[in-house]
């Protein structure tokens, strides 16, 4: 069937453009042989991979019981889903991604479920009294951090061909700090969560292939300077190349699983064995409070079901994509001229992954580099973390982008969801990619209208 489809889309293909703009057949497939046929609905990122072997599919399963669960306080009944907080983000991980979609920022009196804050000193120092991050849940007795709330404003851009756009530019605050206040110009940095599809097929992609297109010194002199993160990973015990998250923080899925059961729910893990979470020590009762730990010594969630949901999130299949129209192709072809390929590579073939042959060797089409890039002033937090400074954001893959109302029930990107749309996100781009964003603004209304078309059909 896989063969049908790919034929079926190489013909059409072949028949709406030129033969030096025709894409490669296989950018339909854009999971490679994990790619999974689209669900018409809110389901269409939340299929296993269809390269999962069948008697991987319950474990598959079991991972997404795992995934949507609901985390209680101790003491518990329900011993096996006890130890949330003392304080939290979230009570799950489907309380973020949510259908295994993107989260969005908060709206007016809105309490922030799916954005997390993280926070740090001006030097780059975890704040003293509230950590790392902002826990805007508490459990009983244990009263939320503080509420995160969002002043918006607007500016208008001018396109060519008498267009307009307009950009709403948010100043983050957070209000009621119940432990008193944090450090001196304690620097927020607000994320949303971001899709869940396609993680296990990222995290085959051989590092080898990824630094080859870092490029610190712009020695080329293209102006895109990618560099490659290296952060400290828990699961495997030494520095390794980062690849998840905003800042790319994570070289791992487990080091991706473990970090949000700890920082966002407070959970207990084999590789963050705290029971407290993002307690600081400043927050003695924080830490005195009871956790879930089933005896002394041993994590609130069970290493089995940490296993499995590690493997739920390594297998989220990419939907396939349907056969873009003229229109998308145009844009596909200005996606490419204008120069946002430089940073959103569009393809990588995975490496070969012992005891994985369901990752293993597959043209995937990301449209990420997966690589740290300077985003200007305007996307800026100012906050360095890990290997990224207060400019510099990964790259994030577009595939499933034309997936996110029917999933997620909006259309807000970028890291702190302001972008309203497509467009938007693209007028928000400066630093590295400052000249495409402008070539994007002078743009005739009908080229700009065929790379949006090119976007929405990732």
């Amino acid at each position: 069937m896989r063969r049908l489809i790919l034929l079926a889309g190489a013909v059409l293909l072949a028949g709406a453009v030129a033969a030096d703009d025709r894409p490669d057949p296989t950018e339909l497939m854009p999971g490679g042989a994990a790619s999974v046929r689209v669900a018409r609905d809110a389901r269409a990122f939340s299929q296993p991979s269809a390269t999962l072997p069948f008697d991987r599919l319950l474990d598959f399963r079991v991972g997404d019981g795992v995934f949507r669960k609901l985390w209680v306080s101790s003491p518990s009944s329900t011993t096996s889903s006890d130890g949330l907080g003392p304080l939290y983000n979230a009570r799950g991980c489907q309380s973020c991604h949510m259908r295994d979609g993107r989260g969005r920022p908060p709206e007016a009196g809105e309490a922030a479920s799916s954005l997390l804050v993280r926070l740090s000193t001006p030097d780059g120092r975890p704040d003293p009294t509230y950590g790392v991050q902002l826990q805007t849940f508490g459990i009983q007795g244990h009263p939320a951090e503080g509420r995160v709330v969002a002043d918006w404003s607007e500016e208008v851009v001018a396109l060519a061909g008498g267009e307009t756009a307009r950009l709403r530019r948010p100043a983050w605050r957070i209000e009621g700090w119940a432990y008193g206040p944090p450090a001196p110009g304690v620097l927020l940095s607000p994320r949303v969560a971001p899709p869940m599809i396609g993680l296990g097929l990222l995290e085959a992609v051989a590092e080898a292939d990824i630094l080859a297109q870092a490029d610190p010194e712009d020695r080329d002199g293209d102006g895109v300077s990618g560099r490659a993160a290296r952060v400290r990973s828990a699961h495997l015990g030494t520095a390794a190349l980062g690849r998840f998250g905003w800042k790319a923080l994570a070289p791992t899925m487990e080091d991706q699983v473990a970090d949000a059961f700890s920082a966002d729910m407070g959970l207990a893990t084999r590789l963050h064995p705290a029971g407290w979470g993002e307690c600081t020590a400043a927050q003695a009762a924080c830490r005195a409070a009871p956790d879930g730990a089933p005896a002394p010594g041993e994590p609130e969630v069970d290493p089995r079901l940490f296993d499995l949901t590690v493997f739920y999130a390594r297998n989220l299949g990419v939907p396939l994509r349907a056969t873009p129209t003229p229109q998308a192709l145009r844009g596909r072809a200005l996606f490419r001229d204008i120069g946002c390929t430089a940073c959103h590579r569009p393809s990588f073939t995975t490496a070969q992954m012992p005891g994985r042959p369901e990752h293993s060797g597959q043209r995937i089409w990301p449209y990420s580099d997966l690589l740290l890039h300077d985003m200007g002033e305007g996307l800026a937090d100012h906050r360095p973390e890990g290997d990224a400074d207060g400019r510099e954001w990964r790259t994030p893959p577009l595939w499933g982008l034309g997936h996110t109302r029917t999933v997620s029930g909006h259309t807000q990107l970028l890291h702190d969801g302001r972008a309203r749309n497509a467009l938007e996100a693209v007028l928000w781009h400066g630093g590295e990619a400052q000249a495409a964003r402008d070539r994007v603004v002078g743009l005739s209304p009908a080229d700009r209208a065929a790379l949006l078309a090119f976007l929405d059909s990732l």
